[in-house]
């Protein structure tokens, strides 16, 4: 772990990473790409410092409220974050000027901020999405070795759920060969359905493999599933786009399931949901005019 004084924090859209690198191990992780030029081992975290007084001074200075959104690249809530409490001291400030906020995770980790989270959500709104991509709690220990398993983090979603906080799972990536399967896609969503979950987003069944997460990838692939990297490679070669060759199939399930239990499964949909702010305190003060 290193520090660093960021110069900025909150992107275009209203994105933010605190952190840079992960310690949950996903054997998949896009982050690891060469393309976003981390210059760093991706293990050694690299701590944004100032990432507070920064998200302080943007919010200070916006004319108007908006979702704040993060974990796209690096998950808030890893392991450094226990000891920081950085995610917290932005929830704090997000809290204050009255903005709404959205987080991407796989850790538990977040639950020690549902107090805050409560109180966003009262005041504006708050989604909490969480990425299960595997049932099996054996496999999902090899595929996602340092994080909670599918189970707490089903788990979690629930909590959030009777604590009226939506949530939005990511139903993705899906490993050819792996867990791309019926009894795996079922799962899952036996979970979603019973923590009440507002949408699923999935872009497809499969991964993308670049440049940098390929290799340490297929290093996984080696140490874990013998001899299945040549089938990776005789299937796919260098391709980006790596689809399941069950993808109809489990599509069809996928979108099907979804739909018969009102869950939002159109991931454009699912997005215009999570970037779409709600100022539930002026809402309130008008319904009383």
């Amino acid at each position: 772990m290193h520090e660093v004084q960021a110069k900025g924090i909150l992107s275009a859209k209203n994105g933010m990473n605190i952190y840079r690198g992960c310690t949950h191990g996903c054997i998949y992780c896009d982050s690891r790409s060469i393309c976003y030029n981390m210059k760093h081992k991706f293990e050694d975290i690299e701590v944004k410092v100032n990432a507070p007084e920064l998200l302080e001074k943007a919010l200070r200075g916006k004319r108007s409220k908006c979702m704040i959104g993060t974990g796209a690249m690096s998950d808030p809530y890893m392991h450094a974050e226990e000891k920081l409490g950085n995610m917290r001291k932005c929830l704090e400030i997000i809290e204050k000027y009255g903005f709404g906020v959205t987080i991407i995770t796989k850790s538990t980790g977040i639950l020690r901020d549902i107090d805050i989270l409560k109180r966003i959500n009262q005041k504006s709104k708050c989604v909490v999405q969480m990425t299960l991509t595997t049932y099996d709690e054996a496999l999902c220990k090899i595929i996602e070795p340092n994080v909670a398993s599918t189970r707490e983090r089903a788990d979690a979603l629930k909590i959030f759920r009777d604590n009226g906080i939506h949530t939005v799972v990511w139903l993705c990536p899906l490993l050819p060969f792996i867990n791309d399967n019926e009894e795996n896609i079922k799962g899952i969503l036996s979970y979603c359905i019973d923590a009440g979950v507002k949408g699923i987003i999935n872009f497809g069944m499969g991964l993308t493999l670049r440049d940098g997460n390929r290799e340490y990838f297929y290093s996984k692939l080696d140490e874990h599933f013998p001899m299945l990297k040549e089938r990776y490679i005789k299937t796919y070669g260098n391709s980006y786009n790596i689809p399941s060759p069950n993808s109809a199939q489990l599509n069809k399930i996928f979108h099907s399931i979804c739909e018969e239990n009102g869950i939002i499964h159109n991931y454009e949909k699912c997005f215009e949901y999570l970037n779409t702010f709600e100022d539930k305190y002026t809402a309130a003060q008008i319904s009383l005019l």
